[in-house]
């Protein structure tokens, strides 16, 4: 998943209203900074502050300010095959008002994110996407942490997102599947059967797509060389690194830069 456009800290006054009879066309996350009224397929909801909802594309919608105020954080979605698994995976709900506590940690890193978009840095957009990761696990962990009662449980789900996010947004140190195991201290096994159904997906999976996801950008992002990009990502050697690029994207890893710069 991208971003497709973001915005911190945007403040309306009593006359602004959104409305979506027929969805925003996308997804849509929304930091909720002040007390508002949203109706959401038709139910109207009296909202707290520092509140949070994910909004589907086709969702019918509408929010303004409660009082004289509304002000939110906000960013709009491009969702990939198995994107809202992941979402759902995470403990963040579609279409419901949640309350994850206090949310400036989570608008912060908004803001980080916003900073890079719409930056011209070299490195942003892989920067961005980053940033936009922590987001997700910092949201996802203050979810959890307002609604799951077991202690333990959830420090372990919280861990488990932990090693997922840096699977994802640093796989070249997220070392094999046995000292991942080791560091929840748990069997190989069972760290297996428990990552799978947390998330739906293998860790093996998430690892390959981690290490494809990265040297796809190295591939078009930077100049750096096939064995820079295979050490990068993981691999002992650039054989190895090209068979399973070619295996997974269905083309070599020139044949990709070529297609995509």
């Amino acid at each position: 998943m991208n971003v497709g456009s973001v915005g911190y800290n945007y403040r309306h006054d009593e006359e602004f209203e959104m409305n979506c009879p027929n969805g925003s066309g996308c997804y849509l996350m929304l930091i909720i900074k002040e007390p508002s009224v949203f109706v959401i397929n038709g139910v109207k909801h009296d909202v707290k502050k520092n509140s949070f909802v994910l909004l589907t594309p086709e969702m019918p919608h509408s929010y303004k300010a409660k009082d004289k105020v509304y002000t939110d954080d906000w960013i709009y979605l491009h969702m990939e095959s198995g994107d809202a698994e992941r979402l759902r995976a995470l403990g963040i709900p579609e279409n419901e008002i949640v309350q994850p506590g206090n949310i400036e940690e989570l608008s912060q890193t908004v803001r980080a994110v916003a900073y890079e978009h719409y930056s011209a840095e070299e490195g942003h957009e892989l920067i961005e996407q980053h940033y936009f990761e922590i987001f997700l696990l910092r949201l996802s962990r203050a979810i959890r942490n307002n609604t799951v009662k077991d202690v333990a449980a959830s420090d372990k789900i919280t861990r488990l997102l932990i090693i997922r996010n840096m699977i994802y947004s640093v796989p070249e140190e997220r070392g094999d599947v046995g000292s991942l195991a080791r560091s929840m201290g748990m069997s190989r096994s069972g760290f297996q059967h428990l990552y799978k159904k947390t998330f739906g997906v293998t860790v093996i999976d998430d690892i390959i797509n981690g290490k494809m996801k990265l040297a796809k950008e190295l591939l078009t992002e930077t100049n750096m060389s096939l064995k820079e990009i295979s050490s990068r990502c993981g691999y002992s050697d650039e054989y190895s690194f090209m068979k399973r690029f070619r295996k997974y994207y269905g083309k070599t890893p020139t044949q990709m830069k070529k297609q995509l710069r």
